[in-house]
């Protein structure tokens, strides 16, 4: 609700307070607090046990001389990680990219485009969890600092013109991580969560811009349908048909736009 209202008082671009791609993020808000926030909760819940039951040697032993706070951000630091690799296959291998697509399909960036995802997506990122499952007996995350992150992660995707300063070289600022959701040019980049250290050392890192802080956003030629697309916006059977679009047959025009580098 804060970062809504900093939108409207620092805007990277002007919109409409009820703009079409609002309210179709509004949509998948809901859908994520009704039914998808449970489907992953239990799937983080399920995916835990499984590793403590089928493979206990990863797991190690308490190490005394490490400090727990130091552990929880050894977790933290590896945890988005894993983020960032799960991100990156998302761009690059087909399957993932089919559900990944809708995320960037967003032309009218707000914090409630962190919404905007295919519920089956988040399976491509249980990996985050295992650096948890590995040093749980080390330290826990606090459920507060996950709240945390997830509202970082939240603020990134807003429509805002606001950065870190120095500490952009950081931390992903919503400047930062506009250019990778930009229309032209390449998606394959910025693609850290918290922290854009991931993107330095694999050459994937692009700072921002005055251009780049106010750079259109959106997939080209716009091969998935989007509530822009048409004169009147038909929320719920565009929501229902991006849904499904993972699973239509490919074509010769799809095959080419899955590319994810363009």
């Amino acid at each position: 609700g804060a970062f809504l209202i900093v939108e409207r008082l620092r805007p990277a671009q002007r919109r409409p307070i009820f703009a079409r791609g609002y309210r179709q993020d509004l949509l998948y808000t809901v859908l994520n607090a009704t039914l998808v926030a449970p489907l992953v909760t239990a799937l983080s819940l399920s995916f835990a046990e499984v590793a403590h039951r089928s493979l206990p040697w990863i797991v190690m032993p308490h190490l005394g001389a490490a400090p727990r706070w130091g552990m929880i951000a050894l977790i933290f630091v590896a945890m988005d990680g894993c983020n960032w690799l799960a991100h990156l296959a998302n761009h690059h291998i087909r399957m993932l990219w089919r559900f990944h697509e809708l995320h960037h399909s967003q032309e009218d960036m707000s914090v409630l485009t962190v919404f905007r995802t295919h519920p089956l997506i988040h399976v491509s990122y249980l990996i985050a969890l295992i650096p948890g499952v590995v040093l749980v007996a080390n330290g826990t995350i606090p459920t507060t600092l996950l709240v945390v992150y997830a509202g970082f992660v939240a603020f990134e995707h807003s429509n805002t013109n606001l950065g870190f300063g120095p500490l952009g070289r950081i931390f992903v600022s919503p400047n930062y991580h506009r250019i990778h959701h930009r229309l032209n040019g390449r998606q394959d980049v910025n693609l850290g969560f918290a922290l854009t250290i991931w993107d330095q050392m694999s050459g994937r890192a692009i700072f921002p811009t005055p251009e780049t802080i106010r750079a259109d956003t959106g997939l080209p030629g716009r091969p998935l349908i989007v509530e822009q697309a048409s004169s009147r916006p038909r929320h719920f059977s565009v929501m229902l048909v991006q849904l499904v679009a993972p699973f239509r047959p490919l074509n010769t025009a799809s095959d080419t736009r899955l590319t994810p580098s363009t």
